[in-house]
């Protein structure tokens, strides 16, 4: 198929073009694997995430608006796939210092042991109550570094969900890290 854009390729599929999504998958599913795979470490689960989302194109390629990135709204259907899934799985049992040990290199980055004292410690316990769409926010904005206005594109929400997500997300993290023992 001749160069054409993601846009252009959404219009093809809208006709029933095959061979479009072909190529919308080859230019997009390794980065969006990679990024859904830096959210979950369940790569089944990844992988079903990404078939579900491009099935979701094939079957409403005009749900594209035109405004934006498609990457930007191919990101925002994953991760919506990816959450959807979630929800409908068991929560995983975290694992214990010496399974950790075990499969840690012996020489861990400072950054690695940051994030395993992250998720499995007083934050990593905090961030467990928070719903899914809370912690999307969160790890869009804060893991990703995106402004709100990136997160909300990427996300696929306006730009004042994301504000009242991440206000909304600071504030029980606040309560479960700062009790207000005396107040």
């Amino acid at each position: 198929m001749p160069e054409v854009s993601d846009v252009e390729l959404l219009a093809l599929m809208a006709r029933g073009e095959e061979t479009a999504l072909r190529e919308l998958v080859e230019r997009h599913s390794a980065w969006l694997l990679l990024r859904l795979r830096r959210r979950t470490p369940d790569e089944d689960l990844a992988h079903d995430a990404l078939h579900d989302t491009f099935v979701a194109v094939w079957r409403k390629p005009g749900a594209f608006r035109g405004d934006g990135d498609v990457g930007a709204w191919l990101w925002g259907i994953a991760i919506r796939q990816l959450i959807s899934r979630i929800r409908k799985k068991a929560p995983p049992s975290p694992a214990g210092a010496e399974v950790i040990a075990a499969h840690s290199p012996l020489v861990a980055s400072a950054e690695d042991e940051l994030l395993v004292a992250v998720a499995h410690g007083h934050v990593g316990d905090a961030l467990r109550t928070l719903s899914p769409e809370l912690v999307q926010v969160l790890q869009a904005t804060v893991l990703d570094g995106l402004s709100t206005r990136e997160a909300a594109v990427l996300l696929g929400i306006p730009q004042g969900t994301v504000k009242s997500r991440m206000r909304i997300a600071k504030a029980r993290l606040r309560e479960h890290l700062v009790p207000l023992e005396g107040w």
